[in-house]
């Protein structure tokens, strides 16, 4: 049986989740296990739409909830969801996150198990508009097309944790944001890619919420790394004439798609989901 997918849905628009959901299907997901979380500012009306496209699609959330978006929010309603779904492999994630894997799921899953690995991992892989421009995308025409480039901006710019548990076990504990399982590692010879479709339009309007509203206190952070991730993005298009500058070597932008693994994967995502380390600020780097 496949495993579930658990996911907590914040405000996407309606055909992104038309789209997610169109892809975990096609890997063999039939289980939808999602929570929405709006914070105050979205409207009512957006809110509708999105529960009435979740209903046309087939799937009925477990709940829908209203307020702050906490550090702690998403993993408080990520465990209930997992809770709920019962015993078993759980699929993890984002309503922007795009997995693929070198084999089907089944094959994935099955060669986990034969060799004790209680979680599955994988690598963002962010996807951007060939101009770098923030831009909006036509659902007819498709993601792919509309961002077709892939790189590690998480990574190498934001300074962020690339690394996600895309698939664990029950009884396996998960940290914020699905990036580790504190008692357990993934295989890093099998890391699958996690095609990252967050770098759309009215992501900079998000991140400047964020910023403002983790620095207020008005949403509560563990630690300033998520607040500090958004800010470093803002400051990098602020230089760049507001876009992300894909000609920049460290990203290692290339044309990538959903229908294909990238080239190399395996070794290139090895590379860096065994070498990454917490980041230490230690002087502003120019190109940012």
């Amino acid at each position: 049986m496949p495993p579930p997918l658990i996911a907590v849905v914040g405000p996407v628009e309606p055909p992104l989740l038309t789209a997610w959901v169109h892809h975990y299907r096609s890997l063999g997901v039939e289980r939808f296990l999602i929570a929405f979380h709006f914070p105050d500012h979205v409207p009512d009306v957006r809110r509708h739409e999105l529960q009435a496209a979740a209903r046309e699609l087939g799937i009925i959330p477990t709940g829908t909830s209203t307020g702050p978006w906490h550090e702690h929010t998403n993993t408080q309603l990520r465990d209930a969801l997992r809770l709920r779904a019962g015993p078993g492999w759980h699929l993890l994630a984002d309503a922007d996150e795009f997995q693929q894997y070198p084999a089907p799921l089944a094959e994935v899953i099955a060669q986990a198990d034969r060799s004790g690995h209680c979680v599955v991992g994988g690598l963002m892989l962010d996807r951007v508009a060939a101009s770098g421009r923030l831009t909006g995308w036509r659902p007819e025409d498709g993601l792919d097309l509309a961002y077709p480039l892939g790189g590690h901006l998480t990574h190498r710019l934001l300074h962020g944790d690339p690394r996600k548990i895309v698939l664990a076990r029950h009884n396996v504990a998960v940290s914020s944001g699905n990036h580790r399982a504190p008692t357990h590692r993934p295989d890093t010879n099998r890391i699958c890619a996690v095609h990252h479709f967050k770098w759309r339009s009215g992501i900079l309007d998000d991140l400047r919420r964020r910023v403002q509203r983790f620095s207020s206190g008005a949403w509560q952070e563990r630690t300033p790394a998520v607040r500090d991730e958004a800010s470093r993005l803002l400051a990098h298009v602020d230089r760049h004439s507001g876009v992300i500058n894909i000609s920049d070597p460290r990203m290692a932008f290339r044309r990538v798609s959903l229908d294909r693994m990238p080239f190399n994967w395996p070794a290139e995502a090895r590379g860096i989901f065994t070498t990454w380390r917490p980041y230490r600020h230690t002087a502003q780097d120019p190109r940012q």
